[in-house]
């Protein structure tokens, strides 16, 4: 028996479609795999490209927009760093105001304890990675021991290893030559008291001297005198 008309043209519809859907699938696969094949492309080339490309690149584009939109503020008789503040938002303007504190955070000498503790952390900043590791190797082995007390022997509980020994003559050498390098030579006064041993401490006295001077004055009158109770 054979198929009626209408059964054939639709059985051949079918097919048709069939076949359409097949050959998208595959255009699609195609696609996809250029795509694919293009990004592995991309990647390669980003690798390539130095660590701070991307912050460079949109540093030189706002250099670049920066520089047009001052140029057309001067061509209108306008101030444009007054012009550029007008279109800060009050959050943004803090948040530039906290970058520059955080980028120089010295406020200046306020006292020695002060000045230790930023010293001490600048030391830290400057050690290796793998001296850290170790400095928290050691401090979680002797818990609370590793910093010592009035009943704890510390005496040949650490051992210094040779790289940790030579990095820290290395600090002090550069301390040393920075000190070096900023000193400048002071007249000496014959008439002046005499109350130091080297020049350090002398330098050290004067530091002294300038901040809580005014408050050891008749202290040290006294102890001259020998009134001192």
């Amino acid at each position: 028996m054979e198929p009626k008309e209408g059964a054939s043209k639709s059985f051949a519809e079918k097919q048709a479609e069939r076949m359409s859907r097949l050959k998208a699938l595959h255009s699609a696969r195609n696609k996809a795999r250029a795509e694919n094949h293009q990004e592995v492309l991309n990647e390669n080339a980003r690798m390539k490209l130095p660590a701070n490309y991307e912050a460079r690149q949109r540093q030189a584009e706002w250099l670049l927009k920066d520089k047009e939109l001052r140029a057309e503020a001067k061509l209108k008789g306008q101030d444009y760093d007054r012009v550029k503040l007008l279109n800060i938002s009050a959050i943004e303007a803090e948040n530039q105001q906290k970058r520059k504190k955080k980028k120089n955070p010295d406020e200046g000498f306020s006292d020695f304890e002060a000045a230790t503790a930023r010293q001490h952390q600048r030391l830290i900043k400057n050690m290796p990675a793998k001296d850290m590791d170790h400095y928290e190797e050691e401090k979680a082995r002797y818990g609370d021991a590793f910093y010592g007390g009035k009943n704890i022997i510390i005496h040949g509980m650490h051992k210094d290893r040779p790289q940790a020994v030579d990095n820290m003559v290395k600090d002090l050498e550069g301390q040393i030559a920075k000190r070096e390098k900023y000193s400048r030579r002071r007249t000496h006064n014959d008439d002046a008291d005499i109350d130091y041993i080297n020049e350090r401490n002398a330098r050290f006295n004067r530091k002294l001297d300038q901040f809580y001077g005014e408050y050891t004055t008749e202290i040290k009158q006294n102890l001259e005198r020998g009134t001192a109770v």
